[in-house]
């Protein structure tokens, strides 16, 4: 009887959890929906990704701190260790009359203030110019940071609005520890004081929420916005297929590009029509082949914009990694060979 009894809890607890399970997949895919932006290249391509979510970007910026705390502490040990270790020979670079031990803590102490200025406020801006576009803490989380489109057009992110989004982040999250710890230092109420930076920290941390785009004050000033930058992995190498050789499967033409062909598109356009290749939508794929044949002065043809787009993609990838190697890289379309 008792088993009997627990297989029916059991057959009456399974629709509740298909129940449960289709109702969190239903919310799911209508967050995936509000978060789903589309933007157009300056080729005309039109380019569909997701805004990141308010949970990845919250968690992308706890790693970030945290890994600063560590890189903070870790360089505050290794200075004290390295007073203990030179602090001998660095008394014998002092002027004659000089304060030996006071020297070396001097030099360890202006070179402390100068390394954890540049944790905080350097940390951001050095990751974030960099060609990902993301700090460790986003790339954990799959985001990364791009520029926001404008009258649907995408655009290039610029080092003016990375260092925009950052310098209001100390505003944001920095400003208030300022207030509590002044009317400490003077004397002041500091009960008011905290009441006031949580005040100001509520304001700005629940700004996200009053948007559609998921934006802070930084990302609305500086014309940004975060964006989910998955890893996605090609279901074939590219370089594998036939089409990739510079052979159609289709057609049976054979694609040749040459050296100045080639080099007009750098790393930036690369990435761009792997992720085309990637998605093989019709569309896009029709609209990228017409827009780099005519770019580069090719007659392609219809029907065959797969294997034109495979053979310039591996091509050109060929072309950029071989000069890399010896040290010439070409960001995008825009830039020269440096």
């Amino acid at each position: 009887m008792a088993a009997a009894a627990g297989i029916g809890r059991c057959a009456m607890k399974a629709p509740r959890r298909r129940q449960a399970l289709k109702a969190f997949a239903s919310d799911r895919a209508i967050d995936t929906h509000d978060r789903r932006r589309t933007v157009i290249t300056a080729e005309g391509l039109r380019l569909p990704f997701l805004l990141a979510s308010r949970a990845a970007r919250a968690g992308a910026l706890a790693m970030d701190l945290v890994l600063i705390v560590l890189l903070m502490a870790g360089t505050t040990v290794l200075l004290v260790w390295l007073a203990h270790a030179v602090s001998v020979d660095l008394t014998r670079i002092g002027r004659k009359g000089s304060n030996g031990p006071g020297l070396t803590f001097e030099v360890l102490a202006v070179f402390w203030f100068i390394t954890m200025f540049l944790f905080r406020h350097a940390y951001f801006l050095f990751f974030e110019l960099g060609p990902r576009g993301a700090t460790p803490g986003k790339r954990l989380a799959g985001v990364r940071v791009a520029a926001r489109a404008s009258n649907g057009s995408g655009g290039r992110l610029t080092t003016e609005a990375v260092i925009a989004r950052n310098l209001i982040r100390d505003i944001e999250l920095f400003l208030p520890f300022v207030f509590v710890m002044r009317a400490w230092s003077e004397g002041g109420d500091t009960d008011l004081a905290g009441w006031a930076s949580l005040a100001w920290f509520a304001v700005f941390v629940l700004f996200p929420f009053f948007n559609k785009d998921r934006l802070r004050c930084g990302d609305v000033i500086a014309g940004t916005w975060v964006v989910e930058a998955p890893r996605n992995k090609l279901k074939q190498a590219i370089s594998t297929r036939a089409a990739a050789k510079g052979s159609s499967t289709e057609t049976g033409a054979t694609y040749r590009f040459g050296a100045a062909e080639l080099a007009v598109y750098g790393e930036y356009e690369l990435k761009v029509l792997e992720g085309v290749l990637h998605d093989r939508q019709d569309e896009a794929m029709r609209a990228v082949a017409a827009s780099i044949a005519r770019k580069i002065g090719w007659d392609a043809g219809a029907g065959d914009e797969a294997a034109f787009l495979e053979a310039y993609y591996t091509q050109l990838r060929a072309r950029l990694e071989g000069d890399m190697r010896f040290g010439k890289r070409k960001k995008d379309k825009f830039a020269g060979v440096a």
